[in-house]
Formats: structure tokens, sequence, C-alpha cells
């Protein structure tokens, strides 16, 4: 089995005097994509904004490729530009059209050239059906092209890792279904590794290898499910496959609150 890509050793966080992580300790293998489930304020987002250095663990480490993340060469630019995070909302610039709003990080981060960016924000843009609107701003798109604008964004900078917060869950469910059918097949199509944060444990099951299932605060990793019968099989016809309920049921069952 090859090394991890990312590695959360014995990780805890607290704000004062409250603790919204406690000794969270798993792996992502190269290539996998991983659904961290939990209910609501469990501390997932939280887990997700320590791994991209947006807030520091109390304590525990965070490895990329087996190294410290605090102490790679470089510091935190030079780790982001390796893991790229796309958020619950869109955050695209209302002024630029669709395609410079996906080369902006690219030139003003990575300092790539004009040329370079404008090709790599096209590559992707064009795969997801987005061509047509590269002009457009974003308040002449639908919620779904924003969002897959944004996801595209982050995408074309060519990070090793993405790092999702609930990035679909501010579209219809239709238009969810449609847009991480999308995003999953550009993921496997160029072999990604995909860290998701999701409330939704069909969305979990549809798009993941393992899920990562959080208890409620403070959050500890209660179990790791592995879809092994499930790999290979696109989102939408997973949910039909024989399997699918029962990887359901058994997740919901930890998930289950149960009041004393």
């Amino acid at each position: 089995m090859s090394e991890p890509i990312l590695q959360i050793n014995h990780l805890s966080k607290t704000f004062g005097s409250h603790e919204v992580l406690r000794d969270i300790d798993f792996s992502v293998n190269p290539g996998d994509v991983t659904s961290i489930i939990g209910a609501s304020g469990s501390g997932k987002s939280t887990l997700l904004r320590c791994i991209n250095l947006l807030e520091t663990p109390s304590s525990g480490e965070i490895l990329y490729h087996g190294k410290n993340i605090d102490h790679i060469k470089g510091g935190a630019s030079a780790y982001r530009s390796h893991v790229g995070m796309v958020f619950q909302s869109f955050n695209l610039f209302n002024n630029m059209s669709a395609l410079k709003n996906c080369m902006i990080g690219q030139t003003k981060v990575l300092k790539k050239s004009k040329a370079e960016a404008k090709a790599s924000a096209l590559h992707y843009l064009e795969k997801v059906g987005m061509a047509p609107y590269i002009n457009a701003k974003p308040s002449q798109l639908s919620g779904g092209m924003r969002q897959r604008c944004a996801l595209i964004r982050t995408l074309a900078a060519q990070p090793k890792v993405l790092l999702l917060d609930e990035p679909f869950s501010a579209l219809d469910y239709q238009t969810r279904l449609a847009v991480s059918a999308d995003i999953y097949r550009i993921i496997r199509q160029e072999g990604k590794t995909a860290l998701l944060v999701t409330h939704d444990i069909s969305e979990a099951i549809s798009l993941s290898d393992r899920v990562v299932v959080l208890s409620h605060r403070p959050a500890v990793v209660k179990s790791i499910h592995r879809l092994t019968q499930l790999q290979g099989v696109p989102p939408l016809q997973r949910r039909d496959h024989p399997a699918f309920a029962g990887d359901f049921k058994s997740i919901w069952k930890e998930l289950e609150v149960h009041e004393g």
C-alpha cells in the first residue's frame, strides 16, 4: 500500500475552554475520495480548516507526504499550492468573468503566466460544459454554474489534494447531483485526492471511497467505513446499487442521537 498523502495524528482543537476536536486520527490515501460526516456543529469544517492551516490545532500533527505541514519549506503558501480548498460560498469576484475568476489565483498566487493560467482554466471549464459562458459575470450565471466556476477555480491551480467544505449545500437537489457528478468525474479522470465535508449521508456514499464518521462535540472518530462494493461505480448509479442501502443504514446508526 502506498504512503498516505495526508495523515491526521491525534489532532485536537479547543477554542478557549470549548473543546471541538479530540484526538482525531485518520489518513487519506493518494487518489482516494474521503468524506467526513457528522452532525451539524460537530467540528467537520474546523477539522478541514486545520488541515488547510486556516486554524491552528491545539495538539497533534498533520502530515503531508510524511512531513509535518508546519515545517514544509516555503511555509503555508507553499503547502496550499498543493492543497486547494473549496468553501460553501462561491466567493467569486462579481466584476470578473468566469474565465478571469478561474485565472486570478493562478496568476496572483502561483505566479503563472496569463497564457498558462488561461489554458488551465479553459481545460477545466470545458470539461464541465462552461465553455459557452467563459465571458459571463457571476450575476449572469445560475447557482450550479457559479459553483462549477468556484470548483474549477481551485482545480485549475492543479492541487494534489482538494478540500471540499460542503461545496454543494447551496444548490437545489437536482443541480447538486449534476455538479457533484461533474466534479467526481474530473477527480477520477485526473487521479486527484479529495477530502469532502458533508452532512448528507447519500452524498458521502455516492462520492467517496471511505467515510469518516465524527461524533458530537467534542468530536472523535466514531468509525471509518470503506465502501468496498461501490468502488468504480459512478455517483448516480451508486444510489441504485444493492450495497447502497446497507452502507447508508450502517452510517445512519453511527450518527443517531440518543438522548439521555
